[in-house]
């Protein structure tokens, strides 16, 4: 029986291509900002002719929003698994099985630590320097960040913060208490340098990784309870 070919040698040469500008494009807009990072030097970095990128990705613009959009799609990739038992969770619930502010808080620590564990990972340095970039001067590429990336996981602390202090997600409270716990895990990557540097630590690995699971409980147990909260 005659065997069939799924892909010829040049398709699959173009997609490791692609691949490599993909990677390595990743590191050099981190490191130069999109005004800083010229062609010559994100085709240098990906050891491939000048030509692949308007080939592969019409120019620069076009390979930067390929990063942020790759970016977006692997934080969705990762934290999917943890957003389908959340998801399901809030299915039941509005199918009348309530969320009490005790299981909110659990929720809220597998959510937190999930992400903070995710963050932490040495990989995700070049990665963070896109996304902090994006977030002090949003491109047209936010959008896709934010919606893909990065709701999902606001929007069900969001909700989960609501249940814990028994109010409305919409509220305002709510909306800077959950920004305010998840910028708490957010900083031991966007504030990296400055935290090893004041904890005097090398790197992070499992002891402190430990000790900021330890923090994500401490956290979520402090918020305010029904009836507590500010309104």
């Amino acid at each position: 029986m005659k065997r069939t070919q799924t892909s010829s040698p040049a398709a699959e040469r173009g997609d490791t291509t692609r691949h490599k500008l993909l990677l390595a494009a990743i590191e050099v807009f981190g490191r130069l900002g999109y005004d800083g990072a010229t062609t010559r030097a994100l085709a240098v970095a990906a050891g491939v002719n000048l030509q692949a990128i308007p080939y592969h990705f019409g120019g620069k613009e076009g390979l930067y929003q390929a990063v942020v959009a790759h970016i977006a799609d692997h934080i969705a990739a990762r934290m999917g698994p943890l957003r389908l038992r959340l998801a399901a969770r809030f299915a039941a619930e509005a199918h009348g099985q309530p969320i009490i502010a005790d299981e909110a808080r659990v929720l809220l620590v597998d959510l937190l630590r999930t992400l903070a564990e995710f963050l932490i990972r040495p990989e995700m340095e070049s990665w963070a320097r896109v996304v902090i970039r994006e977030q002090m001067e949003p491109s047209p590429a936010f959008d896709y960040l934010f919606r893909v990336g990065m709701e999902p996981q606001f929007a069900a602390a969001r909700l989960l913060v609501g249940r814990v202090a028994g109010l409305d997600p919409a509220n305002e409270w709510v909306g800077v208490r959950t920004f305010g716990l998840i910028g708490g895990v957010l900083m031991f990557r966007t504030a990296h340098g400055a935290v090893l540097r004041g904890m005097g630590w090398e790197t992070m690995g499992p002891e402190q990784i430990a000790l900021i699971r330890r923090l994500v409980e401490e956290l979520v147990a402090g918020l305010p309870a029904a009836g507590e909260a500010t309104r």
